[in-house]
């Protein structure tokens, strides 16, 4: 209900606007507000910026996938990603084929699933590729045999441990598979109007192209939406690589093997000389024994070093360090 003004307000009005120190125009702008159509049916829980984080997790995850694929397929994988979009689940289900391809999976620690669709070309060339065949599609869609079905999922449970190192600035994750679906009626994890992000990878095996949709329900990726930005991706990142990659870097450093040889002295033998050498034979080589002698790491003249023995076994005694710029 309007407000009523009382005749002294109305008297002071009017002498603010004959003054000109209140604009009618202003009075009116100030009074409009913007409004935004808003669907009830489809409420918008995943923004642009969230569905670019989850491509930039994606894009990770299919760089690792054409990496690890090949070396159960021995063949060439290329990974990419297609698109991202936010739809509801029951648009998603009816769009499936049948049959199809679906891995039910618990998205540990997250509460509620997500679903990982294959389309059934790709996963008969995996097949084909597993059990010694060039990798070649079917002409006619048909269900997947009992013997089909354990590869499927093998090759399904080896394609969702590789998430976990994408999602692992958002969440440590531990992903489990917990059942593989042919028809889609039996792969309603969720209610029909939920909203979902669906992430879609395009896999390429040989001349064989298919797609495989990441169907992530917004129930299931609620606790971390905050997480879903680039702003903490890219921090938590950078924070991540200057904790772990400095000490892991190093470690890794100190167990590789370098082979160090100590050159006592050098000389030149012709190779029939070289064949006729016998035990107690002695080669005269150019360093005298009081002089220091060269250690080499790998291939670089690295250290000076003096002759000796510890422990009745041959040793050096390091003098001095060659630095690059000498």
């Amino acid at each position: 209900m309007s407000e009523v003004l009382s005749q002294n307000e109305i008297d002071n009005l009017l002498a603010a606007l004959s003054s000109g120190e209140v604009d009618v125009e202003e009075m009116s702008k100030g009074d409009e507000k913007k409004v935004k159509d808003y669907d009830f049916k489809r409420p918008a829980k995943f923004s642009k910026e969230h569905l670019r984080t989850l491509e930039i997790i994606f894009e990770h995850y299919g760089r690792l996938l054409a990496t690890t694929l090949p070396l159960y397929l021995r063949k060439n994988v290329q990974v990419s990603v297609e698109n991202s979009e936010t739809v509801t689940f029951s648009e998603f289900s009816n769009a499936l084929s049948n049959p199809v391809i679906l891995g039910i999976v618990n998205f540990h620690p997250l509460q509620g699933q997500i679903v990982v669709e294959l389309q059934s070309n790709v996963g008969f060339a995996f097949i084909d590729r597993m059990l010694g065949g060039e990798g070649n599609g079917i002409d006619k869609p048909r269900a997947f045999t009992d013997i089909e079905m354990p590869l499927i999922e093998k090759l399904m449970t080896i394609c969702i441990q590789q998430m976990i190192e994408p999602w692992e600035n958002v969440l440590a994750i531990d992903p489990i598979l917990d059942r593989i679906e042919t028809n889609p009626q039996f792969a309603q994890v969720i209610s029909p109007t939920d909203m979902i992000a669906i992430v879609t990878l395009n896999i390429k095996l040989g001349e064989i192209e298919g797609l495989m949709n990441f169907c992530l329900p917004y129930f299931t990726l609620e606790s971390v939406m905050d997480h879903l930005n680039t702003k903490y991706w890219y921090s938590s990142m950078q924070k991540h690589a200057e904790e772990n990659d400095t000490v892991y870097m190093e470690s890794m450093v100190r167990r590789v093997r370098v082979p160090v040889t100590a050159v006592l002295g050098k000389c030149r033998v012709s190779v029939a000389d070289f064949l006729q050498l016998q035990i107690g034979d002695i080669i005269r080589v150019d360093t005298r024994v009081d002089r220091e002698m060269h250690v080499y790491v790998g291939d670089i003249d690295k250290f000076t070093a003096l002759p000796g023995t510890v422990n009745d076994k041959n040793a050096v005694r390091i003098t001095s360090v060659i630095r690059e710029e000498d």
